[in-house]
């Protein structure tokens, strides 16, 4: 399946979106962003889909916003932006509120809303020769792409600020060592390990990974007695559910478990 700038593959459970406009750095323009709604649309919505792997052609994951486009939109730049920032967070919102996990595959250099994508992902991956930058102060614009969300929640406040006020560059291991990558693989392992992890994640029970999504977003807002009642309520609905039982009843039968997504 093929959308504007991006690719989508479907096979054994997961959907590979890949950014494709290799080029072009990867760099955000406004038929990729509509593209990246469209997919988001899809995969949260197509029940043969379970898992979800980001990742890029080319050599960088993502420069982040397209800046050439946006200097061809002269007077208009404003509209354009507002309708770019539009289709870009509903994907995003799109990803967060789905029950598949979506795992962030990130290869060269993840700039602006390319470090924005990259860390709103469940689980991110990155190569060892991975570089992250917020980069947008530099040309006198501020983050957009959820970061302002995810960053401080994930590497709190202060090196949030950092990184947005000043563009500090991150490496893999640093962006590892501050909590902003789950795992760093060496280059050539990327797309392997990247594979294996979205097929893992694939075979695994889709409700409870929808549910453990739901109860973090929700864990920030919440009272402690509100969480605890809505892990009550998410435990529950998944003891109603084929995979609940299913893996109750495979830990009796001390054997592995066979999700199936329901």
């Amino acid at each position: 399946m093929k959308f504007d700038s991006l690719l989508l593959e479907v096979a054994d459970g997961v959907a590979r979106l890949t950014l494709n406009r290799p080029d072009a750095a990867n760099a955000l323009n406004l038929p990729m962003a509509k593209a990246f709604l469209d997919a988001a649309l899809y995969c949260a919505n197509a029940r043969e889909v379970r898992a979800v792997q980001l990742d890029a052609a080319g050599k960088m994951f993502c420069a982040g916003g397209d800046v050439k486009s946006f200097a061809a939109l002269g007077e208009d730049l404003p509209a354009g932006m507002q309708e770019l920032t539009t289709y870009l967070h509903a994907g995003i919102s799109t990803f967060a509120r789905s029950r598949v996990p979506v795992v962030t595959v990130v290869q060269g250099a993840a700039a602006g809303a390319g470090m924005s994508l990259a860390a709103s992902g469940d689980l991110v991956l990155a190569a060892e020769s991975a570089k992250f930058t917020m980069a947008y102060t530099g040309i006198g614009l501020s983050p957009d792409g959820s970061s302002s969300y995810y960053l401080p929640r994930l590497i709190g406040m202060r090196r949030t600020q950092e990184l947005m006020i000043t563009n500090r560059r991150l490496s893999a291991a640093e962006a590892q060592d501050w909590g902003l990558v789950t795992e760093v693989v060496a280059d050539e392992e990327l797309a392997k390990r990247a594979d294996e992890l979205a097929r893992s994640l694939a075979q695994g029970p889709t409700n409870a990974y929808g549910s453990v999504k739901r109860l973090l977003n929700e864990s920030f807002t919440s009272t402690l007695e509100t969480q605890m009642e809505l892990e009550a309520r998410a435990f529950v609905e998944n003891c109603r559910g084929a995979d609940g039982r299913e893996g109750i009843q495979a830990f009796v039968e001390k054997r592995k478990p066979s999700f199936r997504g329901e």
